[in-house]
């Protein structure tokens, strides 16, 4: 039996995608202890606030797990000590109970000097696209470079970041494995007879039809193309609809509502910051389409729970998604606003090609799931251990 410590860091606080990784995994890894012979242990990083106040208490997602140790230094320090000789990396080791394996779920692994050490790469946009980056996130690529240095394996979930991990980091082929991600849903979440009490629960008119994205506001994800496209359909198709955009500010988030405010139908464009899982299903159930036209995804998780939960998909042509839409969405050229609201007022207009891409949507959406995804990053251990 050998032991795994996995990086529970970004389930603090509101979860993001890596958030919603991380968790799901260790969840999934934690059940699949009771069939393969492997022990589970996780551990965080502290924020550099919670550092310096001292306060090293487990985040609330991982309270329910009874071995969780903290790593008592922030990830940006230990990354910053990693460039020098110092004793301070190797003295904070003590505070793991010496794993066979120990992985990085953020595009980071500690150098835990008596370990193999896997980490996983969620995408590389701040090299691809450093356009839609933050200057905090293109020193990524400085991070990851130095953590290649004692890194075994590279997880990471799709072929084609597998292709852009090989052709940014020179990283050979042997060393990148490939989990799939899955959705956090399953295809019968909500029960028809509490859609109705749901709806009762937060301050929005159903009865309005609507367009749905979903993901953080930040330019990569392509909003303001979609806002456009929007508008051109009220104004030459009067459409009926409102646009509603669910997730959190990120970064250079201002042009998104720069353009709202701009559009003539301002007043139909609802913009909703977190929601609960259970209401999020609610919206993603029903809405009309939902519609992702980002230019470049590691993997695009909210393709996956839109198509799980019923909802016929418009998504871009580019990068991973694609692989993981199949043929159960239409693909759009992300770079034209007319295909895309063209392939709006399609789905919107046709009530036979909305059953049929909400059918294949559920589907594919049966070959992802969060126990998969734990046998394979299993079997990754495996190969290294």
């Amino acid at each position: 039996m050998f032991k795994v410590c996995v990086d529970g860091t970004p389930v603090r606080g509101k979860l993001s995608g890596i958030g919603v990784y991380t968790l799901n995994l260790i969840e999934s890894l934690s059940e699949l202890q009771e069939t393969e012979q492997f022990e589970l242990e996780i551990y965080f990083h502290p924020s550099v606030k919670n550092w310096l106040l001292r306060n090293f208490s487990i985040p609330h997602f991982l309270s329910q797990y009874s071995q969780v140790s903290v790593l008592p230094i922030p990830v940006t320090i230990a990354n910053i000590l990693a460039k020098y000789s110092n004793p301070i990396l190797s003295y904070c080791e003590r505070y793991l109970s010496q794993p066979d394996i120990l992985h990085g779920t953020d595009h980071y692994v500690y150098p835990y000097s008596n370990s193999r050490k896997v980490m996983t790469i969620h995408d590389l946009t701040f090299l691809k696209y450093p356009q839609y980056s933050t200057t905090i996130v293109q020193g990524y690529l400085e991070r990851i470079k130095r953590c290649l240095q004692w890194t075994d394996l590279i997880i990471t979930f799709s072929e084609n970041t597998k292709q852009d991990i090989l052709e940014y980091l020179r990283v050979k082929p042997e060393k990148i494995k490939i989990t799939y991600e899955a959705s956090r849903y399953s295809s019968n979440e909500i029960k028809t007879d509490k859609i109705e009490q749901l709806k009762q629960s937060i301050n929005y008119d159903f009865y309005i039809p609507y367009l749905l994205f979903v993901s953080t506001l930040e330019p990569r994800k392509n909003i303001v193309a979609l806002i456009d496209a929007f508008d051109y359909l009220k104004k030459q198709h009067k459409i009926p609809h409102n646009l509603i955009l669910i997730g959190q500010k990120g970064w250079k988030y201002q042009s998104i509502f720069e353009a709202i405010e701009k559009s003539k139908y301002q007043e139909s464009i609802y913009h909703l910051n977190y929601l609960s899982d259970e209401i999020l299903a609610l919206f993603y159930n029903q809405t009309d389409v939902f519609v992702y036209p980002s230019f470049y995804e590691g993997f695009g998780l909210p393709v996956l729970e839109a198509m799980t939960l019923g909802s016929p998909v418009i998504t871009s042509n580019t990068s991973s998604l694609p692989e993981v839409a199949g043929d159960a969405a239409l693909l759009i050229n992300p770079n034209d606003t007319l295909e895309l609201a063209e392939a709006i007022l399609k789905v919107i207009s046709d009530s036979q090609l909305r059953e049929k891409l909400i059918k294949k949507g559920q589907e594919r959406s049966k070959l992802f799931s969060w126990k998969k995804t734990a046998k394979e990053t299993f079997k990754a251990y495996q190969s290294i251990s």
